[in-house]
């Protein structure tokens, strides 16, 4: 615990109003999270702001309140008064848990497709040397063998450091973060220095958010700048970055930190050749330091032999010899909900895949294609308050790869799903090959019944989208729903 005064003092041009001999327990900008002896911070965002939230948080105990305008309080309640408290929050949150990153190796991975898996991988790799991993990230998560929900694939300021500060309290060694371009932009990340940067790739998304793909980039560059930066607290540093990408270069022209490039057409630092893909195995040589090591791997796709190179980079930067890492290799399985096999004694795949970029989609259909035998069905949405643009390019892509088509909803949140499947259908109406159909069907549960229904021997039926999700956003609620669930009631209807 701090006091008020200790609190205060770690943030810049603030003033102090009341007792800063008070002692706080907890920090938060969630009025409903407030107990007794919380600093409450009063953020202003573009709908909420906190400050209107003051009495419910003095009600359930505050002990004090960051505010960046006049208020009115008890006098019991101890107020430091900010220009910017988003800002002051940045400054504060970190130093209240005392700097929890600067205790364990902090490993970041961030692009847009691709981070949940390298994490996972990453994870995989350090605890077959006996290290206790932490993994944040868009699924969940993971403090050693336990699972925590989460809400975004960074969390912010406050939930982030309280997150690390039970990481270091339970002994992790080491902590691998998706890093996403929000939290890189919104400065979700402040107080963590990174040790390893890693770059997947960077494709279309978050238009609505970054406004343009310049902004998008140069918010993950941001990490790399991080990386590369001087006066830093802990020692080795590195970056891995794919090389095959066509934002690579770009990348490591913000990047000072010593460097690893991979990737798969002879240019990069750590190499893939040789490739064989199946339709659940990829084999493929990775050569490093001059050295041929033969990698054998329980999860298949193009896209997968990055995601490995990746943190097969990441984890020679963390000092783990080649040797080990492609040991460890051999027995890592798929992430749930990334192209996820759903097997119910059927004559043909049926694969669950979070793809929902038109990049991750164009994937994992190349991925079908190489291993299909007979015709691939797509089910797929576009989610709804996102970046609008892709939908008529995830169409198109849908079309150009898919032989049947379902066109279905994805999350829509506030939006009319009938809309949203509308931009779709014009991208597919404009990628339609000779023998391919589509369908319209709204309802998601149905479009994957329908697809199974229809699907025969050697067919591929790929469900793209959603992943690991389980449940749908819809305008007025969230219900329960997880694609695999919904593909293994179609499956035994059989």
């Amino acid at each position: 615990m701090k006091t008020v005064n200790e609190v205060y003092n770690s943030i810049t041009n603030a003033t102090l109003t009341g007792n800063g001999d008070i002692q706080i327990t907890g920090i938060t900008a969630d009025s409903r999270e407030v107990k007794k002896g919380s600093l409450f911070i009063c953020l202003v965002g573009a709908h909420v702001n906190g400050h209107n939230y003051i009495d419910k948080a003095v009600q359930a105990g505050a002990a004090a309140v960051l505010v960046s305008e006049d208020v009115k309080v008890p006098t019991e309640v101890a107020v430091i008064r900010v220009d910017d408290t988003r800002k002051a929050m940045q400054e504060c949150v970190p130093y209240f848990y005392e700097y929890p990153a600067n205790k364990m190796r902090m490993i970041g991975v961030t692009g847009t497709n691709g981070k949940t898996t390298t994490t996972h991988i990453i994870g995989h790799i350090l605890r077959k040397q006996g290290y206790k991993v932490g993994i944040i990230g868009t699924v969940h998560v993971l403090i050693g063998d336990k699972t925590y929900p989460i809400h975004n694939t960074t969390p912010d300021v406050v939930d982030l450091q309280h997150i690390l500060a039970q990481m270091v309290e339970e002994g992790v060694t080491h902590c691998v973060m998706e890093v996403s371009s929000h939290a890189l932009a919104l400065g979700r990340t402040a107080g963590v220095e990174y040790d390893t940067a890693v770059f997947t790739n960077l494709t279309q998304d978050h238009l609505d958010f970054h406004h343009t793909f310049e902004n998008y980039l140069a918010a993950k560059c941001k990490l790399f700048e991080q990386v590369s930066a001087t006066n830093q607290h802990k020692g080795k540093k590195g970056a891995v970055i794919n090389i095959d990408d066509p934002y690579g270069k770009r990348v490591m022209e913000k990047n000072s930190a010593p460097l690893i490039t991979y990737g798969t057409e002879g240019r990069g630092s750590l190499e893939a050749s040789h490739l064989t893909i199946t339709a659940k195995t990829s084999a493929y040589d990775i050569v490093w330091d001059g050295t041929t090591y033969h990698n054998h791997m329980r999860i298949t796709g193009l896209f997968n032999v990055y995601n490995t190179l990746a943190a097969v980079g990441a984890c020679l930067n963390e000092g783990i010899g080649m040797d080990a890492i492609i040991q460890a290799l051999s027995d890592f399985t798929a992430v749930p909900g990334r192209f996820e096999l759903i097997e119910e004694g059927q004559p043909f795949a049926v694969v669950v895949d979070y793809a929902h970029t038109p990049d991750g989609l164009e994937n994992i259909l190349q991925t079908a294609k190489k291993i299909v035998e007979h015709r691939i069905l797509v089910v797929f949405g576009c989610g709804g308050d996102r970046d609008a643009t892709k939908r008529p390019i995830m169409g198109r892509i849908a079309a150009q790869y898919g032989d049947v088509v379902f066109v279905t909803s994805d999350n829509p949140r506030t939006e009319d799903p009938v809309q949203i499947v509308k931009d779709v259908e014009v991208g597919v109406k404009e990628g339609l090959r000779d023998g391919v159909r589509y369908e319209v069907i709204v309802d998601r549960a149905e479009a994957i019944h329908k697809a199974i229904a229809q699907a025969q021997a050697g067919d591929v039926v790929i469900i793209a989208g959603k992943g690991h999700e389980d449940y749908q956003i819809l305008k007025d609620k969230t219900i329960h729903f997880d694609d695999r669930e919904v593909a293994r009631d179609a499956l035994k209807e059989r």
